[in-house]
């Protein structure tokens, strides 16, 4: 085959967004998936409504049976408990959904592939580097046979382990946070519930609190998505078992979700998820990073796919203009364009996850927090990134007398 103009390297949500904008925009683009879908991925199944506004922009089909819409977050701390409709937006729809990966992933796959990108999957993405330089890129399919292309562009889309992004040395930043976490599938009589939940304090059978969240996706096929995660600025994270944590928050689920441990459908799979934009450098001569692969995890809920799809999107956009002009050299404005989106909001989420890493004050913070509606229906805006351009202001203030609480705490992440 002739070399694309452009090659994305993964067939997630980042890499087949990314191919569906260049693709639309008459690039030629070739998008290569190491593995074959359907194929399962460690993740919650939720789509918050940025995740929907990225979807619908791609027209994917919601009247499909495996979308379940979601109406909002029912979040626990202990016995307390808030239900919060999504927010009204103009920027965003006021509904979530949530759907296996398996289904998810491909049908995006094939939606670029209308638009006209190539989408080749059983196929592995090895660098090759001459000088410091990415040169090409060796195709390996399954059989076995190699192919060594010469793309003018390749996006790294390979998700949070990254093997072809760390071939052009990208690395996480060890000051900031990441998250452990793990889940798996139950049958439950109440997998049509319309909100997913969250749960702020995890306790062991002795009542002591554990370094972790736990949520729970319903699926609306008698399946619900379960599972716990634990953030590296939690005490204590390197002595986590995220097994046993979900052992622990599955006894203490509420009884209408009617399951147990002996319940699960399949073993617990889990995984390391980069956050906060942390892998580095985003760009380099002819190369960019996008979704996990670059960090773009949300540390204040562990979101994602929405941010998979938008860097994915951002890409292809500074794509676009750099072939056009025939100069390489704009995929630089790539990192400024991340960094006007999200810098200031992830700077926040930093600090904020400081505060979760110490259970007194989370705690206190979200027993004080669930007993104020408005409190919580702001904070909910703020944690899902769902906020109006004139709400920034007010956001900056939130944030403020956010980072003063956590000046109380050691050794703050900033």
């Amino acid at each position: 085959m002739s070399s694309p103009d452009v090659l994305v390297v993964g067939g997630g949500p980042g890499g087949c967004a990314a191919g569906y904008w260049l693709a639309r925009n008459g690039v030629s683009v070739l998008v290569v998936e190491k593995k074959t879908y359907p194929r399962e991925k460690t993740c919650g199944d939720g789509l918050t409504p940025r995740a929907i506004k990225q979807l619908l922009d791609m027209e994917f089909d919601f009247s499909v049976p495996q979308i379940h819409r979601i109406k909002g977050l029912r979040a626990y701390a202990g016995d307390l408990m808030l239900e919060m409709p999504w927010p009204e937006r103009t920027s965003y729809p006021n509904w979530g959904a949530s759907i296996r990966r398996s289904d998810l992933d491909g049908a995006v796959a094939q939606l670029a592939e209308k638009q006209g990108a190539e989408v080749r999957q059983a196929t592995e993405a090895i660098a090759v580097v001459q000088d410091m330089r990415l040169v090409g890129v060796d195709l390996k399919s399954m059989d076995g046979s190699v192919e060594r292309v010469f793309p003018r562009v390749v996006v790294v889309a390979d998700g949070s382990l990254s093997r072809f992004g760390r071939a052009l040395s990208t690395q996480r930043r060890k000051d900031y946070p990441y998250a452990l976490a793990v889940r798996t599938y139950y049958e439950s009589p109440n997998s049509t519930d319309e909100y997913i939940e969250s749960q702020l304090d995890i306790r062991d059978k002795d009542g002591r609190s554990l370094p972790s969240y736990g949520w729970v996706f319903p699926l609306g096929d008698g399946v619900i998505n379960v599972g716990v995660g634990a953030l590296s600025t939690f005490k204590g994270w390197r002595d986590v078992n995220t097994t046993r944590m979900l052992e622990a928050y599955v006894a203490r689920l509420p009884e209408y979700w009617q399951v147990s441990e002996s319940d699960a459908l399949q073993p617990a799979v889990g995984g390391k998820l980069p956050m906060a934009m942390s892998v580095g450098p985003k760009v380099g001569a002819n190369w960019l990073v996008i979704g996990d692969a670059a960090g773009a995890v949300n540390p204040f809920n562990g979101e994602g796919i929405d941010y998979a799809y938008e860097t994915g999107r951002m890409a292809a956009d500074v794509i676009v203009e750099a072939l056009a002009a025939d100069d390489l050299a704009l995929l630089g404005r790539y990192a400024q364009v991340l960094d006007d989106e999200y810098a200031a909001y992830h700077k926040v989420a930093r600090v904020f996850v400081k505060v979760i890493g110490n259970p007194s004050v989370m705690r206190g913070l979200t027993q004080v927090g669930l007993r104020s509606r408005p409190l919580m229906e702001w904070t909910l805006k703020v944690m899902a990134n769902l906020l109006e351009p004139e709400e920034y202001g007010m956001a900056e203030r939130v944030y403020k007398a956010i980072e003063k609480v956590v000046r109380v705490v050691p050794d703050r992440v900033v």
